[in-house]
């Protein structure tokens, strides 16, 4: 088998059978197939997309190109959640906590932030303390003793796509659904769940951009676990703007906390709870119930928060901040950005909001940069909202002064017009 037989072949239309796709993931892995024939055939891929088989088999391989997690001692259907990344995109932070306290397991591991969306594991480590690094062993008991455990992704969990990711990254290859899908299911799948729920975003600050992208790549997904035995569920919800109020690393830790003690952000419930809601029907431990009225008084009791708590301190965390969030990282400077304009908010782009907070040092360029847990945005009108010209915006939290630049890009994220703004929905659909 030669790999430039295979790229004409694609190159061709044709399809790759699984003997094939197994040759080329395993000899890139290797370093057998140098990068500029598997750039060629991820080009290929790109232009002529790939058949449902030809995604299970490339999913498979890359799943088989490194360890797995056999989380098989953990008592009960382990539910993992995935989103595709996003600005404020704090629902595993609520949605983790808010599943364990009705005693479902999560076992949950997450990814850094780069580039203008945040990771999970960059926030908890805003928290003193927080220990993202358990072994094996720590973990699993964690998780049946507590119902909750969060770390960092092993160093071998899918080399494969960590090299086609890269790869993908500087030969304009990144945004093909094939692809996506296939990087994305293999960890999930690597990581040893049952059942999977996704949180598909869509919109300006979203990955895919359009509906009907977004659509398409959750169907993908689905199929892709329908096809290797895991029941997965797939949530479609809008990235038109930041989720919540807050974006950066310890302002949105804040955040959750808020909602966990009952507030009442309307987007970030609601996408809370149709996630929750569908990650504890996976679960199949409460058939037959109202499982979303269940979760709201999980909240309304104090079992989530409680969960939150308990699951901060068994990894090493200060629980103390659930009491007073002035424990968390805090920045020097706070800067109130004031409107220019009088009128309706109609577009408030979630991109640009990011990209701000990462200039803040809430993010990072490249995967080397070090995070100031303290800098982020706090919005303070978001669309739909009238605003008078010199009524702020936002406050930016920094430890430098800031320059014009930032200020104007955060201005620039703002759109206004003279007629009252119909907000999108919160989520557009769910695929299953």
């Amino acid at each position: 088998m030669r790999m430039v037989d295979l790229i004409t072949k694609k190159r061709d239309g044709h399809e790759l059978t699984k003997e094939e796709i197994d040759f080329i993931i395993n000899g890139y892995t290797k370093g057998d197939i140098p990068d500029y024939q598997m750039a060629t055939m991820l080009m290929a891929i790109y232009f002529n997309s790939m058949s449902k088989e030809e995604i299970s088999a490339l999913t498979n391989a890359m799943i088989n190109s490194g360890e797995t997690i056999d989380l098989s001692q953990i008592e009960g259907v382990k539910v993992d959640k995935h989103s595709t990344g996003g600005v404020g995109d704090k629902i595993t932070l609520i949605v983790a906590p808010l599943v364990a306290s009705l005693g479902i397991p999560v076992a949950k591991m997450s990814g850094r932030g780069l580039g203008h969306t945040g990771g999970t594991i960059d926030k908890l480590e805003s928290i003193q303390g927080f220990n993202v690094e358990l072994t094996k062993e720590q973990f699993i008991n964690q998780v049946n003793t507590h119902k909750i455990a969060l770390v960092g992704q092993s160093g071998n969990l899918v080399p494969a796509d960590k090299k086609l990711y890269a790869l993908r990254d500087i030969t304009g290859t990144v945004n093909s659904i094939p692809l996506i899908a296939s990087s994305i299911m293999s960890k999930k799948i690597a990581m040893g769940a049952d059942a999977i729920v996704l949180d598909v975003k869509t919109g300006n600050g979203a990955f895919m951009k359009t509906l009907e992208d977004s659509k398409a790549l959750a169907q993908e997904m689905v199929d892709i676990g329908k096809s290797l035995n895991r029941k997965t569920i797939a949530v479609i919800t809008d990235m038109n703007q930041p989720l919540g109020y807050e974006v950066g690393n310890a302002n949105e830790i804040k955040e959750v906390i808020q909602i966990l003690k009952g507030e009442y952000i309307e987007d970030l419930v609601e996408i809370s709870l149709a996630i929750a809601e569908n990650m504890v029907l996976l679960s199949k431990m409460y058939e037959g119930e109202n499982i979303k009225e269940k979760l709201k008084l999980q909240i309304e009791n104090g079992q989530a928060l409680n969960k939150f708590r308990e699951f901060i301190k068994i990894q090493g965390g200060n629980e103390n901040i659930v009491d007073n969030v002035n424990l968390l990282p805090q920045a020097k400077y706070h800067f109130e950005i004031k409107s220019l304009n009088s009128g309706y908010i109609n577009k408030l782009e979630a991109e640009k909001i990011g990209h701000v907070a990462m200039l803040l040092g809430a993010g990072r360029k490249k995967k080397e940069d070090n995070i100031d847990h303290s800098a982020g945005v706090t919005l303070k009108k978001k669309v739909g909202d009238y605003v008078k010209e010199n009524e702020v915006l936002a406050i930016l939290h920094c430890n430098f002064e800031i320059h014009e630049n930032i200020k104007n890009e955060l201005l620039s994220a703002y759109s206004f017009t003279n007629k009252p703004v119909n907000k999108n929905p919160y989520v557009y659909e769910i695929i299953s």
